[in-house]
């Protein structure tokens, strides 16, 4: 998939493309001609005895300097060397490689005045899978991710560090001398264009939306076994019950379970009026509610995404009718909020996925089962340890919920007083989807083998093709055996997507 960058806003899928599977980039003609035309306009201020912020002044709180001409190309590349002041491990590479598209669809609209070859540099980065190595710490989420931008842009200068295509670590410039890349000297307005903007954490946000996504339906499917494996009722899940409730989530996440669930015998068991059962506990009963939540959730933050992928965000701004004005844009605050808001509902829907695991491991609670699923309780322990390694990853993600956006630390001498930590609630937000996989993972697992001990009884078919999926380098029930890499597959089986492509296989597409 080749991914052309326009005027217009990039597609969240196509912000993936490029960042994780490395789709190419091109810069569409309409683009190029937009960027020359606003170009025009910064060098008609260049030479104007007026200062214009970023174009002849110092940054933030040095704006009050007037800089003559002679200095201008050494301000630009100052600003960018001294902005480049992370500190941490490393961040991974399909970050960084949305970062600067991101950087690049904003140079794009020709909203903020560099020239073309600045803009063909980013994307000859990109295509030669030439990536800047950025650090965890360093921005605060305004004026932007400036430094997280500002290692993009010293790679782009042909300094710094980077990452080769093959993930070997080097000097910049010995990099893109040998993809052919010609470094940029960098111009008036140039280097502030490439470090203001909220592209660090938008990247992170689109990355983090699509996984969960995929992730939220995988929860249906894990919920749906543990309902199974329990022998809970799917009479709870009724379109007509839902349908009193109206919110979309909750009535997606009751329609997959309904789907998943279809012509169980485990559920017919138990289904008749003979059944003592009176309802059932709410982690299973409640699990459209609390999915349902999690999914409106994540759709008001693919809206908000979705926004950002339309915006412009530079400080100044090259207006459409050629004014060149301040603005507050490159403030996170929309976005440090809905990442903040996922986080929360992240560690939501793995609190509930551990309540169900827990249940199935009690003798008084799973309805027939033996303790912990052991082949010889006392003997054998069985899934008792696997459920701590889901209670140790649940508490993680509670600490995680708390949000870094309502945290600000004043900068640049209290020019930047208020800033949104977008960057840090998109951080701690990659580890929570993760940890939310491996939640699931689990939940899973032991769903799996609960499955496979209530035979003579069969699951649904859709169930039934997850499990069998997880049992191709999984076995089934038996005496112990070393949990962590078997952990590990399921873990695997479910962040690849071949357990929802299990069940999909039976139920069609989930939603």
């Amino acid at each position: 998939m080749n991914v052309v960058v326009g005027v217009g806003a990039l597609a969240a899928d196509e912000v993936v493309s490029v960042a994780r599977h490395g789709a190419q980039v091109a810069l569409a003609p309409e683009a190029l001609q937009e960027i020359a035309r606003s170009r025009e306009v910064i060098k008609a201020l260049a030479d104007d005895v007026k200062p214009h912020y970023g174009v002849s002044t110092g940054f933030g709180a040095l704006a009050t300097r007037h800089i003559p001409t002679e200095l201008r190309a050494q301000l630009q590349r100052s600003l960018v060397r001294s902005h480049a002041a992370g500190s941490g491990p490393e961040v991974e590479r399909e970050v960084v490689r949305a970062l600067m598209l991101l950087r690049l669809s904003t140079l794009a609209t020709g909203r903020t005045g560099v020239r073309t070859e600045t803009a063909e540099a980013y994307a000859a980065l990109l295509n030669a899978g030439i990536t800047p190595v950025v650090h965890e710490y360093g921005s605060l989420g305004c004026s932007g991710d400036l430094a997280p931008l500002a290692h993009c842009a010293l790679a782009v200068m042909g300094e710094g560090v980077v990452r080769t295509a093959d993930g070997e670590k080097k000097p910049a410039g010995e990099a893109l001398a040998a993809a052919g890349i010609t470094p940029v000297i960098l111009e008036e307005k140039e280097g502030l264009a490439l470090i203001n903007g909220t592209d660090g954490m938008l990247g992170m946000l689109v990355l983090a939306a699509h996984d969960l996504r995929r992730l939220l339906s995988t929860a249906d499917i894990s919920a749906a076994m543990s309902v199974e494996g329990q022998l809970g009722t799917d009479a709870v899940f009724a379109a007509d019950l839902q349908a009193m409730r109206p919110h979309p989530g909750q009535g997606d996440s009751a329609g997959n379970l309904r789907s998943l669930l279809a012509d169980s015998a485990i559920i017919a068991s138990h289904a008749g009026p003979d059944c003592t059962y009176v309802q059932d506990a709410y982690s299973l009963r409640c699990t459209p509610q609390v999915h349902g939540s999690a999914r409106d959730t994540l759709g008001h933050a693919e809206l908000v995404a979705s926004r950002e992928l339309a915006s412009a965000v530079d400080n100044p701004v090259v207006t459409l009718d050629g004014r060149v004005e301040s603005n507050g844009n490159f403030h996170g605050a929309p976005v440090a909020a809905v990442l903040d808001f996922l986080a929360i509902t992240v560690a939501d829907v793995a609190s509930i996925s551990e309540r169900r695991t827990d249940r199935f491991l009690d003798p008084a609670r799973n309805r027939g089962l033996n303790a912990f699923l052991a082949d010889d309780p006392g003997v054998d322990s069985g899934h008792m340890i696997a459920q701590y390694t889901q209670a140790a990853i649940v508490s993680e993600l509670k600490r995680l919920a708390t949000p870094a956006s309502v945290d600000s630390i004043p900068s640049s001498a209290m020019q930047e007083d208020h800033v949104s930590m977008g960057w840090s609630a998109a951080r701690k937000l990659r580890r929570a989807i993760d940890g939310l996989g491996r939640v699931l993972a689990v939940e899973l697992y032991t769903a799996a083998r609960a499955l496979d001990l209530r035979a003579p009884l069969t699951p649904a078919p859709a169930t039934a093709a997850v499990r069998d999926g997880l049992r191709e380098t999984v076995e089934g029930p038996g005496t112990d055996r070393w949990l962590a890499p078997e952990i590990e597959e399921a873990v695997q089986y479910v962040a690849s997507g071949r357990a929802l492509a299990a069940a999909e296989s039976v139920t069609g597409s989930l939603v």
